[in-house]
């Protein structure tokens, strides 16, 4: 009876695992999918232009599509599909995803302000890591040397810099290859300007929609690619029965052999337009964090193998026997009944294979915010149910002008299809070499596997890309250039912002400086809670001494805030605050080490102060029960840091309660609570910026902390959560730096155009700190120093 029963349960497991396993691959189609499936509307009009024009007949065309199979089985599924997919990072992909995986298993992580508690974090190591396991002499060179891992993270940046290219690239050939079909006089014959016009006018609707949200749509986009897969897939196959069934053949590779015998260097330039039939695989890997790797395998086994080899084969036994068409082989090669439809559902598709690569562009950039790789800028989380979904508006409108000028620049496929190529096959090529380096490190395999995968993959894409470098002229200079200009940006900001860090680290402010200003800190201390916000993980800045000598009074309760990005996708909310604290007790003085991940969103949380009380408080009952333990409660260790909850208040020594205005009012006269030291003036000013931003504050949940009285609390941990306590309700002041950066005055030529124009012109154009910060306007205070670095 046990057994049946067993078994029953196992059989609904499985049926609901197979059931989501589905739904996932029906979704993963509409974002992941859009970009490779729309790659038939170019490939063999851009592999067939130029000087191949000359070569044109049977057996060209059936090379042509050898080429095209035996490129679209080896790179997407057999490099992507079986093994590059098991690389995830907690189910993270991408370069940046690689990238954090060997900076977690090696030491080459370039970020500033690490420590050694982000180690234990629940989602730092793979599972079944070996920690213990001997370092390698390969891995101990690297360690040692900071040039070469200095030279990986630019590897990823260049990786990073293409995939924006191909945000600005792909929606532009996308969406010019669908509204070309009506450049054929059988149905509209428009002239190449208007069909620039109209595209542009696509491309301005499809970025305007972008602030919306891709997860609105995501089930629009799912049925639009099923439905344009399984058309052009039934369209290849009624071409090959009608045009040429001997098309078959070319399967063999042995026609791959016949073509470049043929063509010889004319035909390998062609491999530029080749490489187009798997632009949009890197997505694959890129969107993994929003599905699964088996729902990614299902749909491509599944759906877009079978679709697009079909589609391949069936538009080359109609140009075998069609070979003037070849300008426009795909419109061509649809029955002429069904060209409408078949315009409609293409049109669509380019869309959305276009918004498949403006969202990676999207999680690319701020994976370079995050490593401290690109200036500040918004970003608004768009989706309270699917993590990662974000929206960056100066991004976005970014590449809308640089689509509207390649569109309009270039106005020919070809062209565009020469720079688009470079880019893609530059962002695998950087892939296989990380993999590489995953293998031996992560995987902890031997280097000779590592060797066999980069020799014979590294191989194919070196081919690939040596032809698309051969059409720098012809186009391909334009991502090179968008990628010089990206790639810019990124090192001077971080040149600029790691040179202004050098200076903090080296220019703390001493502890023996903070004690013999005493508890006082040598000014009045007011009620309230001071939040300075530093990049420091240990040590007092240099600018909190600026604080201290120009204004005239300081909180009662000062906590040191660093937001910091670790190199995991996600840290768990639980984990995220690390507390400790600064001097003796009776300073009140704490730090906070807020940590967030790569694809982490830092949304505007409204209930950061509860947290961070919350956090404190239980701070203090651990190193209370720590002090008691040891048998010695003033024995405090400056600089030791705690991984704090903040999901609860138990250990806290507080109670939680929901505050009203009668509640408020009723409770001024009790002792557990103290009355707000605000003025009239800053009350009123509150009330006017709570009105003018009603639809954020009424989602705040309005707490008021008490202590509890039923729990036995040490008399002076109470009094030191009293006087939080009281510091909380007299209010929070965020306090910032308002820095300005200069070069020192014997710095040579580079160092100061870099730091005194570059630098300053990216601070003074990109977002504030508070905003990134989210930090309220009505509760901000700024006080500007001047760092010569």
């Amino acid at each position: 009876m046990d057994e049946e029963i067993g078994g029953a349960a196992r059989q609904a497991q499985w049926k609901n695992y197979c059931k989501t396993l589905s739904l996932l691959a029906f979704q993963s189609l509409g974002v992941v999918y859009g970009d490779l499936s729309t790659s038939p509307l170019y490939v063999y009009r851009n592999s067939l232009s130029g000087r191949l024009n000359a070569y044109i007949d049977e057996t060209t065309i059936f090379g042509l599509f050898s080429l095209i199979f035996w490129t679209f089985t080896l790179v997407p599924l057999l490099k992507y599909v079986i093994i590059v997919l098991s690389a995830d990072d907690n189910g993270e992909g991408g370069p940046f995803a690689l990238y954090s995986l060997l900076c977690r298993h090696a030491k080459f992580s370039l970020l500033p302000n690490q420590q050694a508690a982000d180690e234990e974090l629940s989602t730092y190591y793979q599972p079944g890591t070996d920690r213990t396991a001997v370092s390698s002499p390969f891995k101990r060179f690297l360690e040692k040397h900071r040039k070469l891992r200095t030279c990986l993270l630019l590897f990823v940046l260049f990786s990073a810099c293409m995939v924006i290219g191909d945000g600005v690239l792909t929606p532009t050939i996308s969406v010019l290859s669908a509204i070309s079909g009506l450049q054929d006089p059988a149905t509209s014959g428009l002239s190449n300007g208007w069909i620039v016009f109209i595209a542009c006018g696509v491309l301005v609707g499809l970025f305007a929609l972008q602030h919306r949200g891709t997860h609105r749509v995501a089930f629009i986009f799912a049925p639009i690619v099923v439905l344009w897969l399984l058309s052009i897939g039934i369209i290849g196959l009624y071409n090959i029965i009608r045009w040429n069934p001997r098309i078959f053949v070319a399967l063999s590779p042995h026609y791959i052999v016949k073509f470049f015998k043929k063509t010889g260097r004319d035909g390998w330039i062609s491999l530029g337009g080749v490489l187009l039939a798997i632009t949009g695989t890197e997505a694959m890997f890129s969107d993994l964090g929003h599905f699964t790797a088996a729902s990614i395998r299902l749909a491509f086994v599944g759906v877009i193998y079978p679709c697009l080899v079909l589609q391949y084969m069936g538009q080359a036994a109609f140009l075998s026997k069609n070979m003037p068409a070849v300008y426009n082989s795909f419109y061509l090669s649809i029955p002429r009944p069904l060209f409408w439809p078949g315009f409609v559902i293409a049109t669509l598709a380019a869309v959305v294979g276009s918004q498949a690569i403006i969202s990676a562009t999207f999680s690319i950039v701020k994976q370079c915010l995050a490593l401290g790789c690109f200036p500040r800028v918004k970003v608004v989380h768009t989706s309270r149910w699917i993590h990662g979904q974000i929206y960056i508006p100066e991004i976005n409108w970014i590449l809308m002008v640089l689509c509207l000028a390649v569109a309009v620049g270039f106005r020919d496929i070809t062209v565009i299809g020469n720079a688009y190529g470079l880019a893609c096959i530059a962002v695998m090529f950087v892939t296989t070499c990380l993999m590489s380096l995953v293998i031996i490190f992560v995987w902890q395999k031997n280097v000779l596997i590592s060797l066999l995968f980069l020799v014979f993959f590294g191989a194919i894409e070196a081919a690939y890309l040596s032809a698309a470098v051969m059409k720098v002229l012809q186009g391909g200079w334009a991502p090179i250039a968008l990628a010089f200009v990206f790639m810019s940006i990124m090192y001077v900001w971080h040149y600029g912002t790691r040179r202004k860090y050098m200076f903090d680290l080296q220019n703390k402010v001493s502890m023996k400086w903070i004690l013999n200003l005493g508890p006082s800190l040598g000014i009045m201390r007011v009620p309230g809670i001071g939040l300075i916000y530093t990049e420091l993980v240990t040590g007092v800045p240099a600018i909190f001494s600026h604080f201290v000598t120009n204004l005239p009074a300081f909180h009662q309760v000062l906590v040191f805030v660093c937001v910091k990005s670790v190199p995991v996708p996600y840290v768990p909310i639980d984990e995220r605050y690390l507390i400790g604290r600064i001097g003796p007790r009776e300073y009140r003085m704490y730090r906070c080490i807020v940590r967030y991940g790569y694809k982490d969103v830092q949304k505007d949380d409204e209930n950061f102060e509860n947290h961070l009380v919350m956090s404190i408080a239980r701070f203090i009952q651990m190193e209370a029960e720590e002090s008691t333990s040891s048998g010695s409660y003033e024995s405090s260790t400056e600089g030791r840091m705690a991984v704090v909850h903040t999901t609860d208040t138990t250990g806290t020594g507080l109670v939680v309660r929901d505050s009203t205005d009668d509640d408020a009012a009723a409770a001024a006269g009790t002792s557990s609570l103290t009355r707000s030291s605000k003025s009239e003036t800053l009350r009123s000013l509150q009330e006017i910026y709570e009105l003018e931003s009603a639809g954020n504050v009424s989602r705040r949940r309005r707490v008021r902390f008490q202590i509890d009285e039923e729990e036995r609390i040490d008399p002076r941990v109470r009094d030191e959560l009293s006087d939080l306590l009281e510091a909380k309700e007299a209010g929070v002041a965020y306090i910032i730096g308002h820095s300005y950066v200069k070069a020192r005055k014997n710095s040579n030529f580079l160092k100061t155009f870099a730091i005194n124009y570059a630098y300053s012109f990216l601070r003074k154009n990109c977002r504030g700190p508070s905003v990134t910060l989210h930090i309220p306007h009505i509760s901000l205070i700024e006080v500007g120093m001047i760092y010569y670095v």
